[in-house]
């Protein structure tokens, strides 16, 4: 019998199960084999969810004893708000959950989760060709029609 799809937080006993979802996220966005991420990145980051001085969260979907996605966020002030703002920085469903409602359920996750922090407005970004990631982002949030621009900035 398949269980509810739980949305919770991330705890320290979930590593095995989140690496997994951490990779296919990054290889989804060109971060694999020699383009893969540090594992010194991946070990700090994991380590800022359970850092209470650490502005980065984590919440994960979990159903029948596995995690069949992540969420990662985190919190900021702004120049245009009072409260802080709240960036949904990545969001991956397992293949084979997708479809299931998982994705919109990590993102009221964390709409959840501002509201709690006194934060009104969560945002993200993703590349213009996910277009399964679009189809969901245009029912749960409005496109405000920003263009990103980054520049990596030598030590």
């Amino acid at each position: 019998m398949t269980q509810t799809m739980q949305i919770r937080p991330i705890r320290p006993e979930d590593y095995a199960m989140w690496k997994p979802l951490w990779d296919g996220y990054n290889a989804f966005y060109g971060r694999s084999g020699p383009t893969a991420l540090a594992d010194d990145i991946t070990q700090v980051t994991w380590q800022r969810f359970f850092n209470p001085i650490e502005p980065v969260f984590a919440l994960v979907a979990e159903q029948d004893g596995k995690l069949i996605g992540l969420v990662h966020y985190l919190f900021h002030r702004g120049t245009t708000r009072i409260e802080p703002v709240c960036y949904l920085q990545d969001l991956f469903t397992d293949a084979n959950a997708r479809g299931r409602g998982c994705g919109r359920a990590l993102i009221e996750g964390v709409y959840a989760q501002a509201r709690l922090a006194g934060a009104r407005r969560v945002y993200w970004q993703t590349q213009v060709g996910n277009a399964a990631g679009r189809a969901l982002y245009d029912k749960v949030a409005e496109h405000k029609g920003f263009i990103v621009y980054a520049h990596e900035v030598e030590a």
